[in-house]
């Protein structure tokens, strides 16, 4: 119940909010309430195709491919292609969050992520047609000519600064890790190797300490990839 409430402990500040806006201006609580119900309306409609987006990236893109397009020795050719993507994209800016951290763990540098999100944010091409109506072609030409600059700028500045996306580092220290996110639970990989995985919280994780693992990984490394493979989810990790 304790590991429950600690996973949940945003959710339920949340619910305390609105019980005292309940009890002590409910004309507030019911403003509040019909704006959650929009989002949480618009999210239904829009995440379950960003979560097929990702599947998709995460299944049909090389990790090859995004390191050398979009990973940190990819240069200027990099960041002309996250802004390309984060301009052409649609949907609220919340809905870039699940794509950029899937094609970060793919390869995509930190400075890259910005770009994405950045653009994502001020300079999607169905924003600047309705800029370019209601405002004039050149207000929208010289807004995106300096929007673009600062946005590569501070991608570049990002990169050199060494910041670090959340978790990113967790899965790389080990020989073999399980990325908790993208787990479901199916438990193939407990099936295939009871002494490498067990079953614990609902999420499939690793038996071995990180020593062990790595003569695991020397020894039972076919038996590893294959079962790697095999993950609906693809969230097995193997050290290379």
């Amino acid at each position: 119940m304790i590991s429950v409430l600690r996973k949940n402990k945003l959710l339920l500040i949340v619910a305390g909010i609105y019980l005292f806006l309940l009890v002590f201006n409910r004309d507030i609580a019911k403003l509040a309430w019909e704006n959650t119900t929009y989002y949480l309306i618009e999210m239904a409609q829009i995440l379950p195709v960003i979560f097929l987006l990702t599947v998709a990236i995460e299944v049909l893109v090389p990790k090859e491919w995004i390191v050398k397009r979009m990973g940190n020795q990819s240069g200027i050719t990099g960041m002309i292609l996250a802004l390309a993507f984060g301009s052409l994209s649609a949907g609220p800016i919340y809905a870039a969050f699940p794509i950029a951290k899937t094609l970060h763990q793919k390869g995509a540098s930190v400075g890259n992520v910005v770009v994405i999100l950045s653009a994502w944010a001020v300079i999607k091409v169905p924003m600047l047609a309705n800029e370019a109506k209601f405002l004039g072609p050149e207000f929208m030409l010289v807004r995106w000519i300096l929007t673009v600059i600062f946005i590569l700028g501070m991608g570049i500045m990002i990169k050199n600064v060494g910041i670090k996306i959340q978790g990113e580092d967790s899965p790389n220290e080990q020989a073999i890790a399980i990325q908790k996110d993208y787990c479901i639970g199916c438990t193939a990989c407990v099936r295939s190797m009871p002494d490498v995985f067990e079953m614990k919280d609902g999420k499939a994780t690793v038996i071995c300490s990180d020593k062990q693992g790595v003569e695991t990984l020397v020894t039972k490394r076919e038996e590893l990839v294959t079962t790697a493979q095999k993950c609906p989810s693809k969230a097995i990790i193997l050290k290379e």
